[in-house]
């Protein structure tokens, strides 16, 4: 793995994300969360998903996260939930159906990362975790195992 050019690509990223175009925000949030799990993505991506200008970034941002269906992805979408205003959290409920209502294996995978993460000494993301477990279990998935 070359760290140098994901550095690079992170901070490439980053910039982009700062762009006053919604689109160019869109596709750094969507791009940035293939290296979420990169101390210096992080911050970023939480900012991507609250994003003031546009709910569309936070919808691409908050899907693209979840879509890892990993521990940092869900990290990032509780710690927005615990803070998001009414329009940002129905835009990120939004993601959280878009992405976990067909599988059911991958639904209960990302409730249990929900629960270990109710311990999290961070106030901010145990919180954010309580309210997407609530989320996820609202879901009634498509697809069971037979």
């Amino acid at each position: 793995m070359d760290s140098d050019r994901r550095h690079s690509a992170v901070v490439a990223l980053v910039e982009l994300g700062r762009s006053q175009h919604y689109r160019d925000r869109a596709d750094a949030g969507h791009g940035l969360a293939g290296f979420a799990e990169m101390q210096e993505a992080q911050g970023p991506l939480l900012e991507l998903v609250l994003d003031p200008g546009d709910t569309f970034v936070t919808r691409v941002t908050a899907e693209a996260v979840l879509r890892r269906r990993d521990r940092v992805g869900l990290t990032i979408v509780a710690s927005a939930l615990a803070v998001a205003n009414a329009n940002h959290s129905d835009w990120i409920h939004t993601a959280i159906c878009d992405v976990f209502s067909i599988f059911s294996e991958e639904r209960d995978g990302a409730m249990q990362l929900c629960e270990e993460m109710l311990q999290d000494p961070d106030d901010r993301v145990a919180l954010g975790a309580r309210q997407l477990h609530e989320a996820l279990a609202a879901i009634d998935p498509v697809l069971r195992p037979a």
